[in-house]
């Protein structure tokens, strides 16, 4: 990876959830010796200008700065929510969302495919399919994109997809575009391997090469904690 962090992106890790199925705070699980919440927001450093956490709780807080959600139990959209309100007032335009339990997603590939996204001038709203699966997790999102989260909380309508759907398809319309211009929902494959910037400097490593299965992966469960930590030889 090459070059600086581009200026007007805000980093976000997404750690307000529960860990239901996990039965424990999955933030604070430690993969490589590291809190997951710690491996997130050392990533997304490495992407963003700068970098917050989103969630309720002040244990997170000495890993970055807490951004706590307006409206509880809304899911992601209200930690998103929170993060477009909050980004508002530091003038960035751009914002990278991230779940706090994707250790795998090499930082080359997200700040290759950060980067291209912010050059294609019409884009709004940009995630991945993987398996024929919306990631709206893993989402970069534009400041113009705030009203229409701010929206769907509101409304009660608390499905992160559904939300990002409609606030592209109406920015679409606004930009007199087609909305393929405007929602980069980019299916995941051997031909998207994004490099550094502008094309450059990054391949992956003989481990990263190894988890490519896992880059889109959340660890929900103890099994799928401890496959991760044999991945990683701990």
């Amino acid at each position: 990876m090459k070059g600086q962090a581009p200026s007007d992106v805000n980093g976000y890790v997404l750690a307000g959830g529960k860990s239901s199925r996990m039965g424990q705070d999955k933030a604070l699980l430690e993969l490589a010796g590291k809190p997951l919440v710690l491996l997130a927001v050392e990533k997304l450093r490495r992407v963003c200008a700068e970098v917050y956490v989103l969630g309720n709780r002040p244990e997170l807080e000495i890993y970055a700065p807490l951004v706590r959600d307006l409206h509880e139990g809304c899911g992601p959209l209200g930690g998103i929510e929170a993060a477009l309100l909050h980004s508002a007032y530091s003038a960035k335009e751009w914002n990278l969302f991230m779940a706090v339990d994707m250790p795998f997603l090499p930082v080359g590939f997200l700040d290759g495919w950060v980067r291209w996204v912010i050059r294609q001038k019409s884009a709004r709203v940009a995630m991945f399919t993987v398996e024929d699966r919306p990631q709206p997790a893993l989402c970069l999102l534009h400041q113009e994109v705030a009203p229409y989260v701010c929206d769907a909380v509101g409304k009660g309508e608390f499905k992160l997809l559904r939300a990002l759907e409609i606030a592209a398809k109406d920015l679409a319309v606004r930009q007199g575009m087609g909305l393929e211009a405007v929602f980069l929902n980019l299916p995941w494959g051997e031909a998207a391997a994004f490099l550094g910037d502008e094309g450059q400097g990054w391949a992956p490593t003989a481990v990263q090469r190894a988890a490519r299965h896992l880059w889109f992966a959340n660890l929900n469960t103890p099994e799928e904690f401890a496959a991760a930590e044999a991945l990683l030889g701990n």
